[in-house]
């Protein structure tokens, strides 16, 4: 008996490495902290130690996928946790485990486990590419991101952050001082003359140039959580590199994260987004989001010739009418409607759904959204005017859906 506690202790020191390997932010605070915890709230059974250090370790929405995975295959092995409650209640026996389907969160938390005992066996989620002609870093631009390891989501990170949006500022009717402007301020100059002193000297001014407004607005739900959270990176990135960058995340509600974006840290800023949004990996309505977007937000945001980003698979059942509808108005406040949907990963994919059919006659391009090699894609998009290409063209895809 004065073994099992010792033993206990190393185990939850050794999850609690595991899970920083795999992104969780843990110190040794944290582990004290989850040792008083299981000490205090005791081994009655493997929820209640499942929920004991999860109260304690996770401290971000987003990291409850990750952690739950590590739960299920670090305490599976060996049958430890099992063998414990045996031995500390006799009565209670063992606890059969239910083998559930791996989620993309597994790959991190297995990437993490095999990296601290690597002598034990770990089940594979990811099959390994063994194409040798292509480099890693082809490969790492072709994977999807909802099947990176720990590893490559923190290099894809890094990938976003150096992308370069080239200049898009663009001319307006304002006119500024300017010593190498080629038109002359005559309302200047008799100012100046008119000070004691003054002499009329040529005063010169140009047209101002102003960057355009970027406006994201990025579906929650639960199939599109794990793009979103990529994607985030990237509106942070281009948001501390330009500027004029307004965010918006959409569930069941919609909520304003452009203040949260503007953290220096990354890290902080997403934790401050998913604090925000209260409906992360919920139920979606677009329709009535992009409603509430259009009333209360369109004549704030939408000026001066912006640019749309709407992040959303299209998935709706209900308000297929007002969803057009709601589509067709933000159309009509912005410069362009940019639609960025992780389905067209997919090749087979049909706009057959109700939602998606109601929403392509009112964007001006169709673009996906799921790997390195895309969002670079749509970097370039923004960074010119030309005309939408056939692969983004939505009038392609509204003659797939008949």
């Amino acid at each position: 008996m004065s073994q099992k506690p010792g033993a206990l202790a190393s185990n939850v020191l050794h999850f609690a490495r595991a899970l920083r390997a795999a992104g969780l932010p843990l110190g040794s605070g944290a582990i004290l902290d989850a040792l008083s915890a299981v000490e205090i709230a005791g081994l009655r059974n493997r929820e209640d130690f499942r929920a004991t250090l999860e109260a304690v370790f996770v401290k971000k929405r987003e990291d409850a996928a990750v952690f739950e995975q590590a739960f299920n295959m670090f305490w599976r092995r060996r049958g430890y946790y099992e063998q414990v409650i045996a031995s500390l209640s006799p009565a209670e026996g063992a606890v059969p485990q239910a083998h559930e389907k791996p989620a993309p969160a597994a790959a991190r938390a297995a990437q993490a486990l095999s990296a601290k005992r690597p002598h034990e066996e770990i089940e594979r989620i990811i099959e390994q590419d063994q194409r040798l002609t292509m480099s890693d870093v082809e490969a790492l631009r072709a994977k999807d991101f909802t099947q990176m390891s720990a590893e490559e989501i923190i290099a894809a990170q890094r990938a976003i952050a150096m992308l370069n949006l080239r200049d898009d500022a663009r001319p307006t009717r304002r006119l500024a001082p300017d010593a190498r402007g080629t038109r002359i301020d005559p309302r200047r100059m008799f100012r100046n003359a008119l000070r004691p002193g003054g002499l009329m000297e040529l005063a010169r001014r140009s047209q101002q140039k102003r960057k355009t407004p970027i406006v994201a607005i990025c579906d929650i739900s639960g199939s599109m959580s794990d793009y979103t959270r990529v994607f985030l990176h990237f509106l942070h990135a281009l948001s501390a590199k330009r500027g004029r960058v307004h965010a918006f995340l959409f569930g069941t509600r919609l909520t304003n994260v452009t203040r949260a974006l503007r953290h220096k840290d990354p890290d902080e800023a997403l934790a401050l987004c998913a604090q925000e949004a209260q409906d992360w990996s919920g139920g979606t309505r677009i329709g009535a989001c992009l409603h509430r977007f259009n009333r209360d937000w369109s004549r704030r945001v939408l000026g001066q010739d912006a640019i749309v980003l709407l992040f959303t698979d299209g998935l709706e059942r209900e308000g297929v009418v007002e969803l057009g509808r709601e589509t067709q108005r933000l159309h009509k406040s912005c410069r362009r409607l940019i639609w960025l949907n992780p389905l067209l990963r997919f090749d087979r994919f049909e706009p057959r759904q109700q939602g998606v059919r109601a929403m392509l006659p009112h964007v001006d391009e169709f673009r996906p959204v799921h790997n390195l090699a895309s969002v670079a894609a749509l970097v370039q998009a923004l960074s010119h005017e030309e005309r939408a290409g056939a692969g983004v063209d939505p009038r392609v895809w509204l003659k797939r859906a008949g």
